[in-house]
């Protein structure tokens, strides 16, 4: 965003003296010194705090959460940044807006109005929960017109149902307004469940869990779990009768949004548990069976550190010898050109498993939330959030297998040669290099993690395929997502371009949310569990017969 509001202009508008001290250099979404340096007014008035609660319920919440903790590409508010941030500088951000990132200028809100909603941001570490009062939109059924094929939404989501998006039915940029159309969480109906296809039986394996995010299978056969708000990682041991775990413990804490986790070397004998711990790669000494870390952590390597998608996937290449990293972008469409933030993000980087030889395998890819290798011929796959602000169908998510070089298109161009036109004219030399990906998804509905499924337990035609949970969208006039699909791949090492709900049902039919899918793994009997942040829970889906 621009950061050219000048001194008089922004005095002028806010009506308050600036004191002396001024920083000399901008630290939040560039906001100039003499911006970041002004008083608030009502600061520590705890009236004023209350009226920005009120302001933030109407305003804010819908996108940045009720409890500030942002969803989607939209940033925390209650803790990172900006909490850091001096009042001055989020007045003005608050004002400015940053729009090629999807937040709207709120510079028609009376002065007075902004800075009682800064008094309450200041207030969000320690705050409860704002209460949205529901509009007649959520409080009744959502009546918003049918899609058009081959975009969907939530209320057209059934297990089984194939679906394919080509190239040619993407719509041009700007041919619908951007939606601002975060969930309304709530609390699991006693009476809902997730929705699997017939012969699929769902059940909870696990809950109260602290923002279940990546789970993956030790060789053992432990569940190994980031719970990346509680800072920690969780393991799960064994299955009873009922489709629950048998033994949990903690394998390790005190980390800062741990998500990727990764055993190596690869085979039946790790030494070591790797894990993606936003700011760096760590590693835990292992040895089969451990259900607590046998020592400290040891730090392998550092990671590009800023705003934005703070999710960090790991997997290690099938000869032991690469380990893959996965960094999302600091923005929505920032040119890296002149955006230092975007130094190494956007980006796949590759190390050696010690964390030397940094280097970017693939790039351009917005928020590669998800890496995996499959098992049969070592190829990494990545899933991708794509960037927003282009309409209700642009831009698509996807799902790939990763090319050693590989430019996938953000931000200049996105699938294939369709250049963003918030960059028209840059980098032509590109057009040709953009890679279109092997499964085109729907737009903006949020796809974070993938899994091969190689057991025997599901029917014979499920080998090999992929499995992705979609988070569900923020931004789409309809919500989407907020499911499992299944990427089928009919027995080969490579996918056609279709994909099919899988597990659905986590969104009640008045649009408000109770469960968000986040990572899926594949358990030693062959059952596929699935986290969800929006309950705080793991779902296990067993197949019993297609008579059941």
């Amino acid at each position: 965003m621009s950061s050219s509001f000048s001194g008089l202009f922004f005095f002028a508008l806010v009506g308050v003296a600036s004191p002396c001290g001024a920083a000399d250099t901008p630290t939040f979404h560039d906001a100039p010194a003499a911006a970041s340096s002004l008083r608030n007014p009502y600061a520590g008035q705890a009236s004023a705090a209350a009226a920005g609660r009120d302001l933030y319920a109407k305003n804010c919440a819908s996108c940045h959460g009720l409890s500030g903790q942002g969803t989607g590409n939209i940033p925390a508010l209650a803790h990172g940044p900006a909490q850091q941030a001096s009042d001055g500088a989020l007045f003005w951000f608050i004002t400015q807006g940053a729009p090629m990132d999807g937040m709207p200028a709120w510079g028609a809100l009376p002065a007075q109005q902004r800075w009682q909603i800064v008094s309450y941001l200041k207030t969000l570490p320690t705050a409860k929960p704002v209460a949205v009062a529901q509009n007649e939109a959520i409080a009744s059924s959502v009546t918003t017109p049918p899609p058009t094929p081959p975009f969907t939404d939530f209320r057209y989501e059934i297990p089984g149902k194939v679906r394919k998006i080509t190239l040619a039915d993407l719509p041009a940029p700007y041919a619908t307004a951007s939606a601002g159309n975060a969930p309304t969480m709530v609390a699991r109906p006693a009476d809902v469940m997730p929705k699997a296809p017939a012969g699929f039986r769902v059940n909870l394996y696990a809950d109260s869990l602290g923002e279940p995010r990546v789970i993956r299978t030790a060789p053992n056969g432990d569940i190994f779990l980031a719970e990346s708000g509680s800072g920690q990682i969780r393991v799960f041991r064994g299955m009873t009768a009922d489709g629950k775990p048998r033994q949990t413990a903690v394998f390790a804490t005190h980390l800062r949004r741990p998500y990727g986790i990764a055993f190596y070397p690869n085979g039946a004998d790790p030494q070591w548990v790797y894990v993606g711990d936003t700011d760096e790669v760590l590693r835990f000494p292992y040895r089969n069976g451990d259900l607590k870390a046998r020592g400290k952590a040891e730090h392998v390597a550092d990671l590009p550190h800023g705003e934005g998608h703070w999710t960090r996937d790991l997997a290690f290449s099938r000869d032991n010898k690469t380990l893959f990293v996965a960094v999302g972008s600091a923005s929505n469409v920032n040119d890296p050109d002149v955006s230092p933030a975007e130094k190494n993000r956007a980006d796949i980087l590759a190390f050696h498993p010690d964390g030397t030889g940094q280097r970017v395998y693939a790039w351009g890819i917005r928020n590669p939330s998800g890496i995996a290798i499959d098992p049969q011929n070592g190829q990494l796959w990545t899933t991708v959030n794509e960037r927003d602000g282009l309409g209700d169908n642009l831009v698509p998510d996807y799902i790939t297998s990763v090319r050693e070089g590989g430019f996938y298109g953000w931000p200049w161009w996105y699938m294939g040669p369709h250049q963003d036109p918030r960059h028209a004219g840059k980098h032509p030399e590109l057009k040709d290099k953009v890679i279109t990906p092997d499964v085109i998804l729907q737009p903006h509905n949020a796809s974070l993690q993938i899994a091969f499924y190689e057991a025997n337990r599901f029917p014979k035609e499920y080998h090999g395929d992929l499995f992705a949970a979609e988070h569900g969208s923020w931004n789409k006039a309809t919500r989407v997502g907020y499911e499992v699909i299944r990427i089928p791949r009919h027995h080969t090492s490579k996918a056609s371009g279709e994909y099919e709900d899988f597990l659905t049902g986590f969104v009640l039919p008045n649009g408000q949310v109770w469960g968000r899918p986040v990572s899926l793994t594949v358990a030693p009997d062959g059952s596929l569990l699935v986290t969800d942040d929006g309950s705080n829970t793991i779902w296990r889906v067993d197949y019993v017969g297609a008579g059941q």
